[in-house]
């Protein structure tokens, strides 16, 4: 009996529900339900792929040069960041710095995920060019290991495929039509950005954060380089958070931010 408890405990990951032995024991969940949701998220974000070959070979990008962005980069905010910098004519060195701090966050994600699934050490390095917002929140999401290595090579994969072969067909798509801006195609991009990030904000700190962000970078925009309003908007989230770490402490949580500290 002792054997199969600490068999069972080891399919726990860290911090998730029952990971302490003298816990509940986590809710099961088949492996067709994981593959069933992490399939819906690859394929619901690789078919974005499609805007950033537009908006790539919009900027100026040959195919070839979108594509491998695709396959060695692999972080759409990353990507978009970097070409949508090189359309508007900024210095490639400034561009390739903001698409830089913009990647920073997948590596707290690998940190995460290297104690959650405990990958053999010849995968590890296959598995990291995967550590993307997607497939993280899978991965953290289901209630044993097995189930967190599932989501996360399904959707890694599926995501990595789709994204791949929308980006290609996107860059000939444009390339076939010629000038983008003529289409309205040079906002593909943004908008395709904006649709997945919305859904994310769903506390007050959240909100306020992207609202910041927003007025910096418009502010910034017709004073400082091409590339350079992003990483001034990265400054919101430093400001909102000690703002509402100056709150009187008597106060609580702003309406809608009981999810603060999730």
């Amino acid at each position: 009996m002792a054997e199969q408890t600490a068999s069972a405990s080891a399919d726990i990951p860290a911090g998730a529900p029952g990971g302490n032995p003298a816990g509940p024991a986590p809710v099961s969940k088949p492996d067709s339900a994981v593959v069933r949701d992490a399939l819906g998220v690859g394929v619901a974000v690789g078919l974005s792929g499609f805007a950033f070959g537009v908006t790539s070979a919009g900027a100026g990008l040959t195919v070839a040069q979108t594509c491998a962005l695709s396959l060695l980069v692999f972080t759409g905010a990353s990507q978009f960041a970097l070409v949508g910098a090189l359309a508007a004519g900024g210095n490639p060195l400034t561009a390739a710095a903001g698409a830089f701090f913009l990647g920073v966050r997948n590596t707290f994600y690998g940190l995460r995920l290297s104690q959650l699934l405990r990958l053999p050490g010849p995968v590890r390095p296959l598995a990291a060019q995967w550590v993307i917002d997607e497939t993280a929140a899978v991965a953290l999401a289901q209630p044993t290991r097995r189930a967190a290595r599932i989501g996360f090579t399904v959707t890694g994969l599926s995501l990595y495929v789709l994204w791949n072969l929308t980006t290609l067909a996107g860059a000939l798509g444009a390339e076939a039509l010629g000038d983008t801006d003529a289409w309205g195609l040079d906002g593909a991009g943004p908008a395709v950005f904006l649709a997945l990030l919305a859904p994310m904000l769903r506390t007050a700190t959240e909100r306020a954060v992207a609202g910041l962000a927003v007025v910096l970078g418009l502010g910034a925009l017709p004073v400082l380089p091409a590339g350079v309003p992003v990483l001034v908007a990265a400054l919101a989230a430093p400001l909102v958070l000690w703002c509402a770490g100056r709150r009187p402490a008597g106060r609580g949580p702003a309406d809608g931010d009981e999810g603060a500290g999730r």
